[in-house]
Order: structure tokens, then C-alpha cells, then sequence
């Protein structure tokens, strides 16, 4: 098949490559930069230097392949210009067109959990929306919408708390069940996606793992030595108050507040608990936790 990723070398698009090549599939990778193009070429794929904002350039690249894997890249929360959902507008709609001019028939699209929502989901509502532009194209579009939990690499956000607090605070997790995933195995299930035939539309969950905030703290804190790190709810203002403290945008501070709060009144799950994936991935958080007390120390 010859498949197209979005997502340069990425942690998900590196590994779903890797695996792509492996066992034949002709791969071309789409980077902004320049200078990946070598790290792609290596992988055994095709680079394509050109930006997602450009249809013309996606229409191109698109055309031929037998599938693409879209997504979108994280934005820069810290820019106090940035609108969120404008920026997932604008991606979403050049992935359509291009999709749509291309002849394009197969759409693995990496969304999120939350994506279910029109509301309550906070950060979370553009990739809902995303799913809805996509979902407009003709029917003979065949589209997955694969929906990961929370990434165990979020937590490196809590690194600079734990060394200065001593715990991790947030307005979720202490005794709430948070579905984790690795993006290695989100990138194993895109991968089936890609490669497995199917007709109209449908959502895939992906977790890794399952486990309470503080069950996550106590194997973080004993990879860093902290055997008593707690994870502990502390109010919304003081989350919204500490991530304005630290720069972020204002009104993406109180996107994440809202996902979060979610999280932890049971509304963000809720449609992952009634779908959950029937084989949990093979990451665990206890090899995370490696890397994460190496980031750490």
C-alpha cells in the first residue's frame, strides 16, 4: 500500500513508520522541517517538506496513496494569540479538501478521548470538531477516528511540582481512574487501521492502562525515589491561577481547568468506559517511569 503520515518523526508517526516500512508498505512522511528530511529517509520512507497549511501541497502528497494517517499538531499553549479552535478549524478543513481533491478513500485520523462531546471537554473540543469536518465527506471516505486517553508523557508537566511541593496537584486524579496510554501503542492501533479494510465511519479507543492518580504517583515516586509522592485535587481557580502563573494563555488555561474537571466528574470517559478497547496496550506506566525518572534526575 503506499500510506502517507502526518506527524514527521513524531513519538506516534515515528514508530507507526518504522512498523509501515517493516513489513513493506511504501511510506511517505510529511514534515515541516527541513531538516528531518534525513531522519525520514532513514526510517526506509519518502520525505514530503511542506506545511500543513498548504492544500495545494496536501492534495499533492495525497494523491495516489491508498490511505493517510491525519493529524494535528500540538499547538504552542503558551502563545496568547493562538485561538485553539480556529487552529484545529483550519487544519481539519485542509485535510478534508485535500482528502476530498485527492480521491483519498481511507482516513485513519488521530483524535482523543473527549472527542465524543460537543461540550465539557475543554481543550478537548477541537479535535471533536475535527471529527465533524472529516465526517462530512462523501461516504465512500472510509474514516477511523482513533481516540487516545491521557499520555503517560503529560505527567513530565508535573516534573518542576514534585521537586518544589513535593506532590502532584491538580483538579483531577488523587482517587479518580485515569485511562493512560503510551504512544507506542497508540501508534501499534493506527497502524491495524491503516491496514485493515473497512467502509463509513467509526471511533477507536486506545489505553494502555488504568490506573488512580495516586496509584500513578506512588510508581513515579518510586522510580524517583519519592515512595510516599501523593497526587492530591487542589481547587480550579488555583490550577487556572498556577498555569497563568507560568505564562500559559489565559483561555487555554481554563480549556485544560474544563478537561480536567471533566476527567474527574466522570463526563470525559464516560463513552471510553462504555467502548473501552478490548486488549489494553503493552506499555505500562512502570516503563515510563524509567524514562521519566531519568528526565527527572
Amino acid at each position: 500500500m503506499k500510506i502517507v503520515v502526518t506527524g514527521s518523526t513524531g513519538h506516534i508517526s515515528k514508530p507507526l513508520t518504522e512498523e509501515l516500512v517493516q513489513k513493506g508498505h511504501a511510506v511517505t512522511v510529511i514534515s515541516s522541517k527541513s531538516e528531518k528530511q534525513k531522519e525520514i529517509e532513514n526510517l526506509g520512507a519518502i520525505a514530503a517538506i511542506g506545511s500543513l497549511e498548504d492544500v495545494d501541497f496536501l492534495t499533492k502528497t495525497f494523491s495516489g496513496a491508498d490511505a493517510v494517517y491525519s493529524m494535528v499538531p500540538p499547538a504552542n499553549y503558551f502563545d496568547h494569540n493562538l485561538d485553539l479552535i480556529a487552529y484545529y478549524h483550519n487544519l481539519g478543513n485542509n485535510y478534508a479538501q485535500a482528502i476530498s481533491q485527492s480521491g483519498v478513500k481511507k482516513v485513519v485520523n488521530l483524535s482523543t478521548f473527549g472527542a465524543d462531546l460537543e461540550k465539557d471537554n475543554g481543550l478537548l473540543l477541537g479535535a471533536h470538531d475535527v471529527e465533524e469536518i472529516l465526517n462530512k465527506l462523501p461516504e465512500d471516505v472510509a474514516i477511523t477516528h482513533v481516540r487516545p486517553t491521557s499520555f503517560f508523557y503529560n505527567l513530565y508537566a508535573y516534573t518542576d511540582m514534585i521537586k518544589q511541593a513535593g506532590f502532584i496537584g491538580a483538579n483531577y486524579g488523587a482517587d479518580d481512574v485515569i485511562p493512560w496510554v503510551a504512544p507506542f501503542d497508540i501508534a501499534v492501533v493506527v497502524g491495524e487501521e491503516l491496514l485493515t479494510p473497512f467502509n463509513g465511519r467509526k471511533a477507536r479507543y486506545i489505553a494502555s492502562e488504568e490506573l488512580t492518580g495516586n496509584e500513578t504517583a506512588a510508581i513515579l515516586g518510586s522510580a524517583i525515589g519519592k515512595p510516599d509522592l501523593k497526587w492530591i485535587i487542589i481547587p480550579e481557580e488555583q490550577v487556572q491561577s498556577a498555569l497563568e502563573g507560568i505564562g500559559m494563555n489565559p483561555e487555554i488555561a481554563s480549556g485544560m481547568v474544563e478537561m480536567f474537571g471533566s476527567l474527574h466528574n466522570g463526563v470525559l470517559a464516560a463513552d471510553y468506559n462504555r467502548n473501552k478497547p478490548a486488549v489494553m496496550g503493552k506499555v505500562k506506566l512502570v516503563d515510563f517511569a524509567k524514562e521519566f525518572a531519568l528526565a527527572f534526575k
